[in-house]
């Protein structure tokens, strides 16, 4: 830590027009939209399962239960978009919202038979995507509204449109992740040990999701602190980190470069032990939820715990362009590997004053994309230029 730096206060910026306010009609707006845009979305994966779910979440939950969850989703939008007529404002997004419900409904609603589905090697993760996004906004959304860090951060921040597409585009394209994750990790069946599969298994349950969460992160760690210290891999990650304003959306920004890569390199442990399907099940629950979590706007106090596990408190550090926080705290689900490596940087009494990147990045998605590709040219064109 730089006991010289002189640590800041963060000034956020206001933005009136973005807020949300009650009576204005701009809160049912955006609520009928979504539940809108997300009931016509249900609908189409229950009338083309096979194309637009993923065969790993159909396991997790009934299909025909969530049809109630449907049939209310549609009802709110209805409800919602008639709001705004009521209220006077934000008419545009009610009308937009009631449409695509309208047309969920010409569809088929939520009494589309469920039946058997035919899996496919490759579909669109639609509910992996719904199911996110509404467990997203219950819990996270609310955890900032009820305890925030920044107060003045509204939910429409700069930027908020860009990480909700990669956080649509990322969700639906889990089933190519998780095919070459599995493609990726079948490379090092001759490192599998039975015996050590069979001890990992006899062990309890809370032992087993331990020793996964230290492996992972161990992986997690090293791949995370090579993409910030090898100049080659930097421009991938950097589109990560440009996010200025954090929040539970903004850990959705990301190069798709890196979203295969992580989730390639972070089954390779899980698949050496071995462990029971419970207590893989509960890490990926955790990891899910975690990683979500320490983007948070919140100020939400955690004890003790957050010298065990990664908090928003750590992770907002690790976002800071800050000079004595740049390339710190790579964990991703606890502290203790940054402690062992010397990248830790905890100061307790503050918080980043700004986050980002020193360089500043493309904003739009397309730009993002191509950024990677923009920074290798011009390194190798510089590199011819010098040679001749």
């Amino acid at each position: 830590m730089d006991e010289q730096y002189h640590y800041q206060q963060r000034d956020v910026p206001p933005h009136p027009h973005k807020a949300f306010r009650l009576g204005e009609g701009k809160i049912s707006g955006y609520a009928s939209v979504f539940l809108g845009a997300l009931s016509l979305l249900a609908v189409l994966a229950y009338l083309y399962p096979s194309y637009l779910t993923t065969t790993e979440l159909r396991a997790v939950y009934n299909a025909e239960e969530l049809q109630q969850v449907l049939k209310y989703g549609m009802y709110f939008s209805l409800f919602f978009g008639l709001l705004t007529f009521v209220l006077g404002g934000y008419r545009r997004l009610g009308m937009a919202g009631i449409a695509l419900t309208g047309i969920a409904f010409l569809l088929g609603g939520w009494q589309i038979p469920v039946g058997p589905v035919a899996p496919k090697a490759l579909s669109l993760g639609v509910d992996w995507l719904i199911l996110a996004f509404l467990g997203s906004v219950f819990i996270f959304m609310t955890l900032e509204k009820l305890l925030p860090r920044y107060k003045d951060q509204v939910i429409l921040r700069p930027g908020w449109g860009l990480d909700l597409w990669y956080f649509v585009f990322n969700h639906l394209a889990i089933s190519a992740i998780l095919l070459y994750a599995n493609y990726h990790v079948s490379h090092f069946h001759w490192a599998v040990s039975d015996p050590v599969q069979a001890w990992i298994q006899a062990l309890p349950l809370w032992v087993q999701v331990v020793a996964i969460i230290l492996a992972a992160d161990f992986v997690l760690y090293w791949e995370h602190r090579l993409f910030h210290e090898v100049g080659f891999l930097w421009p991938i990650h950097a589109v990560h980190h440009s996010v200025e304003d954090l929040d539970w959306l903004a850990g959705s920004r990301g190069h798709f470069i890196q979203m295969f890569s992580e989730r390639a390199m972070v089954m390779v442990p899980l698949y050496l032990l071995g462990p029971d399907k419970a207590a893989l099940d509960i890490y990926v629950a955790f990891a899910a939820l975690q990683a979500v979590l320490i983007h948070c706007n919140t100020r939400l106090h955690f004890g003790p715990i957050k010298y065990l596990l990664v908090t928003p408190w750590f992770h907002h550090w690790h976002h800071s362009s800050e000079k004595p926080a740049i390339d710190t705290n790579y964990g991703a689900h606890t502290p203790i590997y940054d402690w062992l490596f010397g990248t830790l940087h905890v100061p307790s009494k503050h918080w980043p004053a700004h986050y980002g990147t020193t360089k500043p990045l493309p904003r739009s998605f397309m730009g993002q994309l191509w950024y990677p590709f923009a920074c290798w040219l011009a390194r190798r064109k510089a590199s011819s230029a010098d040679q001749a």
